[in-house]
């Protein structure tokens, strides 16, 4: 069956029509959970000062104290938990409220509230910018919800690929999760994966001597590139250079995202395209579908085929989204390691854990552009392309992205309900803890490695909603370790190193460290922080599972594992995730006050009560 068959697409809305499905009931549920986000943040990450009281049933009431231009007070208070799930703050929904001096309360409203509470805090010259991701994000999220489905997810829109686009909650703890800042409304209905699009990208030739290529030892590039577009379509495209003067062998084919040729490239090549270097090759056959990160984008026609991940010059969730040079030329070198570290690996080999590969890259040199060309080119013309999990599905799996086990359908019943109800909420927790945990807690000890596993970059493998295995993805800069604490750095690779204005771009953005505790601290911030503490806290709000059970089952699954391999004891301290605190990123923090110190903080740490 064709894959487009499995997703029903949304019903059309174009242009100005986007105006009429942006109701007020759909904005204000977007704009409460925005709120609640920023709060939780703003409290968490101590960069505004609050009062806490507590309240019966465990409850506490935070005020954050305010004031308006005219010098009017005000104050914004809500209730909420401190959890244990390395002290987060969850602050319930439809609970904050704005209570001006010697007035009544009254419903919050987003712009209000941080121009009261974040006006004074030292941020100014960024509040704008900051405020305006967040009306983006209130805007688009409140869009993806005019076309969500009614009822009860069906059969085939729980499958993977239907799921990356029918899951469209974003980030569960930064507050700009949906922002896509450069996307118009009409851009996101066209390119946003909840709308379910077809996209094609726009295929160019550049030329030889512009563009670095990358692949993995595991393929025939020529044949792996015969293999994505089909003959028939590589032929036309030959023919398309040989028409323009150029001859195919001096010529790389590299896709670009359909929003992104007509945004960007024409503006940073237009000499390049002018003097035939780049040559525009039109649309292939095959059309696709992006998944939840937006620049991935799936194979709709033929699901085997490879995914495509293309750069977009547009910010989400606070972070841009090109692909810089040096990530792309070192994805296939990282993911050739990584998957020769767990070869001949028996351990790794019971996990059933799936590496999927990032095969193969091409990257325009923007170093070949004059100098002050080369910023506006930086990382906007280039492409990865990262193996397809639906070659490794048996006949009886199904497969879920991560952050769907925390998703409520528009019924109200969460996704994971039948499961839960099917096995018992203790023997299914135990199991997705189990098939989670151990391969990335394997890949720190025995390797020494430490894996970006957050949201969408593990995907659950499952037989009838029992938790089995994982597929982990996104090496190229998802990654983290210290040469010198590998278990075998000969093994590792001569990476690409990080160009020195990089850091300017995304200060976290490095793969590389001396400190051994910075590589725990990765997998606590991107998998235990996020991933297994909102599951952590979904299972308690939704099916009453306390959250000193969930950490007590998940630190015996790390014990077991430890008993049972005393050959990485020194690896146990070196990299403790027992630690009494840890360090995770502050994201509100980094995108109010910017990227000129490394913006962490120590928080405690749940595991550690189980030393």
């Amino acid at each position: 069956m064709n894959q487009t068959n499995l997703l029903e697409k949304p019903a059309a809305v174009n242009g100005d029509d986007w105006v009429k499905v942006i109701k007020p009931e759909l904005i204000k549920r977007v704009e409460d959970r925005i709120i609640c986000q920023l709060i939780e943040t703003l409290l968490y990450e101590g960069i505004v000062p609050f009062d806490r009281e507590s309240l019966p049933g465990g409850e506490e009431r935070f005020t954050v104290h305010a004031q308006n231009s005219d010098g009017v007070s005000a104050a914004y208070v809500c209730t909420g938990r401190t959890k244990q799930s390395f002290g987060r703050i969850r602050v319930r929904r439809n609970s904050v409220r704005r209570i001006q001096s010697g007035g009544d309360p009254s419903e919050t409203q987003l712009t209000e509230f941080v121009s009261e509470v974040l006006g004074n805090a030292g941020c100014g010259e960024r509040l704008p910018v900051f405020l305006d991701e967040l009306i983006q994000t209130l805007l688009k999220d409140t869009q993806a919800h005019a076309v969500r489905l009614a009822s009860a997810l069906s059969a085939t829109e729980r499958s993977y690929d239907a799921l990356e686009a029918n899951v469209l909650d974003g980030h569960p703890y930064h507050p700009c999760y949906k922002s896509r800042i450069g996307f118009s409304l009409v851009d996101n209905a066209a390119f946003g994966p909840e709308f379910k699009p077809e996209v094609k990208p726009v295929w160019l030739a550049v030329s030889a001597e512009d563009c670095r290529l990358s692949y993995s030892s595991a393929i025939d590039y020529e044949k792996f590139i015969k293999r994505e577009l089909g003959d028939e379509t590589l032929e036309c495209f030959h023919e398309k250079i040989k028409a323009a003067g150029g001859e195919p062998e001096a010529f790389r084919l590299v896709p670009v995202h359909p929003w992104q040729w007509r945004e960007i490239v024409g503006a940073a090549f237009y000499r390049n395209i002018a003097e035939g270097r780049i040559i525009a090759l039109g649309e292939g056959e095959d059309s696709y579908r992006p998944q939840q990160s937006i620049r991935t984008m799936a194979n709709a026609a033929s699901p085997h085929k490879s995914y495509l991940k293309l750069p977009l010059s547009i910010t989400n969730t606070s972070t841009g989204r090109i692909l810089a040079r040096h990530t792309i030329l070192n994805a296939s070198l990282i993911s050739d390691w990584l998957h020769g570290l767990l070869e001949g690996d028996e351990a790794a080999g019971r996990t059933g854990v799936v590496l999927l590969r990032e095969v193969a890259g091409a990257a325009f040199d923007h170093e070949t552009l004059p100098e002050l060309a080369q910023a506006k080119a930086y990382g906007t013309l280039g492409v990865i392309w990262r193996e397809s999990l639906h070659g490794y599905l048996s006949e009886s799996e199904e497969a879920v992205p991560f952050n769907a086990l925390c998703h409520v359908e528009a019924t109200g019943r969460p996704l994971i309900a039948p499961w839960i109800e099917r096995y018992g909420v203790l023997e299914w927790t135990e199991a997705v803890i189990r098939a989670s945990v151990i391969p990335i807690i394997h890949m720190l000890y025995a390797h020494g490695v430490a894996l970006e596993s957050h949201a969408q970059n593990m995907i659950l493998i499952h037989k009838d909603g029992m938790p089995g295995r994982v597929a982990l993805k996104d090496f190229h800069d998802g990654i983290r370790f210290s040469r010198r604490h590998l278990a075998d750095s000969d093994a590792c690779p001569q990476l690409n190193p990080v160009p020195g204005h990089h850091p300017k771009i995304n200060r976290n953005s490095f793969i590389e460290t001396d400190d051994p505790a910075v590589v725990r601290d990765f997998v606590h911030d991107a998998f235990f922080f996020i991933n297994i503490a909102e599951l952590c806290m979904f299972l308690e709000e939704h099916f009453g599972l306390e959250e000193a059970v969930f950490w007590r089952i998940t630190a015996g699954v790390i014990r077991e594992y430890e008993r049972q391999n005393p050959q990485y004891r020194e690896r146990f301290e070196q990299f403790d995730l027992f630690a009494d605190t840890i360090q995770v990123e502050q994201l509100t923090k980094r995108r109010l006050f910017g990227d000129t110190e490394f913006r962490v903080h120590d928080v405690p740490n749940p595991l550690s009560r189980f030393r």
